[in-house]
């Protein structure tokens, strides 16, 4: 299976914000953002004062879409043709099933300080839906489901972070800490959406 193993934060300098690739780090002045925000390579410098043609803008757009939820382009792009197949408007059908992915919940959640650690907390088997153990992290959660740690796996050291990863738990999603149990109160929203994205360059790019 196809793995992206280069520095994440190359991937925050190459689409120019913070994606949330480090958990805490992020917030902090190691932030590789806050000391170095310029596109990496030799010529980053000269490229970010480029006029980008629409192509690249569109492009950009799914890049940082894709990597701020984790995805490499096969599972981006089989994504956006469940979302075109759905009614409404495709772009935001297209963030509202990754935002119903499985590790995404667990990382809204406060489970993980990153979705890559929720990922793999998900792969472990240590998340339950409705009772269940699913460690499929691109599982979509729809409304009214449970999703909880398993029984018993809760003083795992994967969840060491838990209480200092600070994550704004939506309003669509509710989470009891003490139980490790979360409820899918609705389905999410555009405006529940808390990074800027333009959808609509994506459907733009994959219409052509």
């Amino acid at each position: 299976m196809a793995k992206y193993t280069d520095a994440d934060c190359r991937l925050c300098r190459r689409e120019g914000c913070k994606l949330f690739l480090k958990g805490e780090r992020c917030l902090s002045g190691k932030c590789a953002m806050e000391r170095r925000p310029t596109v990496p390579g030799q010529h980053g410098a000269q490229s970010a004062r480029k006029k980008q043609s629409e192509y690249g803008m569109q492009l950009r757009e799914k890049q940082k879409i894709k990597r701020y939820y984790g995805l490499l382009e096969k599972q981006f792009h089989a994504t956006y043709e469940t979302a075109e197949r759905m009614k409404g408007n495709t772009g935001e059908n297209l963030l509202q099933l990754l935002e119903r992915r499985l590790d995404n919940v667990v990382y809204r959640m406060g489970l993980g300080e990153s979705r890559a650690k929720c990922r793999q907390i998900v792969n472990h088997g240590h998340i339950t839906v409705n009772g269940r153990v699913v460690d499929i992290p691109s599982f979509v959660v729809s409304a009214g489901d449970v999703v909880a740690v398993k029984e018993g796996h809760g003083d795992n050291g994967l969840f060491k972070e838990l209480g200092k990863v600070k994550v704004t738990t939506p309003k669509w999603l509710e989470f009891d800490t003490k139980t490790l149990t979360g409820k899918i109160n609705a389905l999410p929203q555009r405006d529940d959406i808390d990074m800027r994205f333009a959808e609509h360059l994506v459907v733009e790019l994959y219409s052509k």
